[in-house]
């Protein structure tokens, strides 16, 4: 059977005995401008304050964040900015045993957890830190551990990470997102 039957390349006459490529190595540069919505803006200088806002929704009053300027289940716009509390309940959780390349003074194992602060309709991702990885669990209360003020920016990296507060968890059935449960918006964390 051919080359060509057997689903191979045919190659001229002039390229037979010479060796096939395996593998091309090209170096590769993407560089990033990022420039933030006026919400985006206002929620990083926030953190530069070691504050956190959200949006309040004019539909029900569901606190979003990080906030967009809009209300993402409705589609209407958004221009009431919130201040909530630098503390919460973790909503569900993920403990990984793999280093992230590059990163340095994350120790393995370490926790990735949905953050779900006090007011607020839904969460974001956060490291939980602060007790043994075997130790988080769902609704369990948390709170901010920011950078010292001399290293603060405008970045959400303000936040090291997320410790356990002592207090009692909230009920697994209020715990996680609760934007999307009618007439619950308002009482996330609460």
């Amino acid at each position: 059977m051919s080359e060509a039957a057997e689903g191979g390349v045919r190659l001229p006459e002039s390229l037979r005995g010479v060796e096939p490529v395996q593998s091309v190595r090209t170096p590769i540069r993407l560089e990033y401008d990022y420039r933030p919505s006026a919400s985006a803006e206002s929620y990083l200088r926030a953190y530069g304050e070691k504050r956190i806002i959200g949006h309040r929704s004019p539909v029900d009053g569901a606190v979003f964040i990080p906030p967009r300027g809009v209300d993402p289940r409705h589609g209407v716009a958004i221009s009431e900015e919130v201040d909530l509390p630098d503390t919460g309940h973790v909503g569900n959780f993920c403990v990984t045993h793999l280093p992230i390349p590059g990163r340095k003074g994350l120790e393995v194992p370490y926790v990735s957890a949905w953050i779900h602060l006090d007011g607020a309709a839904v969460g974001f991702l956060g490291l939980v830190s602060g007790c043994p990885s075997d130790e988080v669990r769902i609704g369990m209360r948390v709170r901010a551990v920011w950078k010292p003020d001399d290293e603060l920016g405008t970045t959400a990296e303000n936040i090291r990470h997320w410790e356990p507060t002592g207090e009692p968890d909230v009920p697994l059935e209020r715990a996680g997102n609760q934007s999307f449960h009618a007439g619950r918006g308002d009482e996330a964390g609460a």
